[in-house]
């Protein structure tokens, strides 16, 4: 028999993982990571940019998650995550540079809540930000694009962060 939202056995329960947003600004992408957020179970959604739309099309997409996450609307994802290293929260941002370890092999540490950065749709994660990063992840591609929609890299990211974490536990 196929289980429903009220018949699950899930055990609810929260990471000590924010999701700082730099600069994501489509309606259903949000609702999205609404979505996820909730169904991963962390702690904190942060919203960055100057024009972030919280409105019926986000709504359409998040099933009215927004109702349940824990979330805030910032201008600068800068401050966010500047102010967030200074209080003691590890810095891991999702983005392919140079540098970039593959999520496949990096560890995630219990030790120190986890800030994942994630970027704008179009130009990714902005250069101040990957500098303030305690560690730059990608997940390996092996088809010919190089990237993959931001929600869809953002569930694979949480998905694996929240694996090794619950272990950890």
């Amino acid at each position: 028999m196929q289980l429903t939202h009220y018949n699950t056995t899930f055990t609810k329960r929260t990471f000590p993982v924010t999701l700082v947003c730099d600069n994501v600004t489509n309606a259903p992408n949000i609702g999205s990571l609404f979505r996820i957020a909730d169904a991963f179970g962390i702690e904190k959604l942060i919203l960055c940019g100057q024009h972030i739309p919280l409105g019926r099309k986000m709504t359409k997409t998040s099933r009215a998650t927004e109702k349940t996450v824990l979330y805030e609307v910032s201008d600068s994802a800068s401050v966010v995550v500047k102010s967030l290293k200074e209080k003691g929260f590890q810095i891991i941002t999702l983005e392919i540079t140079d540098s970039s370890t593959s999520i496949h092999t990096f560890k995630f540490s219990a030790e120190k809540p986890v800030v994942l950065v994630i970027g704008d749709e179009n130009f990714g994660v902005s250069d101040h930000i990957l500098k303030l990063s305690d560690a730059t992840i990608h997940i390996d591609m092996f088809g010919h694009n190089s990237s993959m929609n931001v929600v869809q890299a953002t569930n694979i990211a949480l998905y694996e962060i929240t694996k090794q974490l619950l272990k950890n536990l």
